[in-house]
């Protein structure tokens, strides 16, 4: 089997990465990755010395191909199937880009500082840091919800890498910023991409390792 996907199935970063694969039933062999042990951490930074996952090893083109976009994109071009991730149209394929980053950048990292905070050892968690996550989360959610009240999927009728970025973005920010009493649209969108069959056998392959998913501190009397 050419393909090797490397990854987690409880990180939210490998989610993005996985929905594509499974999209157009791409053949693939996973490997899960422990970070926490030994010998599965020095594999894993063998492969990428940076240590950030997931990371897609082709051995039949004998490439390595880290970061998520750039590995949908790489699927794209070489692996591609029934969905197209990045529209042919030049204008299109920018603004799906755009639209993929948005997700990333605004959604998936705010949503992950808010979780890393409550793993940090008592006494050193970023506050401030949290609430200007928060902040950047409640500006996205309104954002998303004007575009989402003409669209089905990101960037219209067609299912795209902007589609994958936004899946587990919004599945883990509902967890940690709430937006079903909130912003409708945003709820609706969700919905329609839980029902997404890539991204729902995603979200159950993931469900045994849920129970490690940090929840908030209540705060002391």
């Amino acid at each position: 089997m050419s393909l090797t996907f490397h990854y987690h199935p409880l990180a939210s970063f490998c989610w993005k990465a996985l929905i594509a694969l499974y999209e157009n039933d791409t053949p693939f062999q996973p490997v899960i990755v422990d970070l926490g042990n030994e010998a599965s951490r020095a594999q894993f930074l063998k492969l990428w010395p940076i240590g950030k996952m997931p990371v897609l090893r082709d051995d039949a083109r004998d490439q390595t191909v880290p970061e998520t976009t750039i590995i949908i994109e790489y699927l794209d071009r070489h692996y591609s199937g029934r969905t197209r991730f990045i529209p042919q149209d030049t204008d299109l394929a920018l603004q799906t880009r755009l639209r993929d980053r948005f997700y990333d950048h605004y959604v998936h990292q705010p949503m992950q500082k808010i979780v890393t905070d409550r793993i940090r050892p008592a006494g050193s968690n970023d506050a401030h840091g949290v609430e200007q996550a928060k902040s950047m989360l409640a500006t996205a959610y309104r954002m998303i919800d004007e575009t989402m009240s003409a669209n089905r999927w990101a960037m219209g009728e067609a299912f795209t890498l902007a589609d994958c970025a936004a899946a587990p973005a919004l599945f883990y920010a509902n967890k940690v910023l709430p937006f079903e009493q909130t912003h409708a649209n945003v709820a609706r969108y969700l919905g329609r991409l839980m029902q997404r069959p890539s991204f729902a056998r995603v979200v159950e392959e993931a469900q045994p390792y849920f129970g490690l998913f940090p929840q908030e501190r209540p705060e002391r009397s």
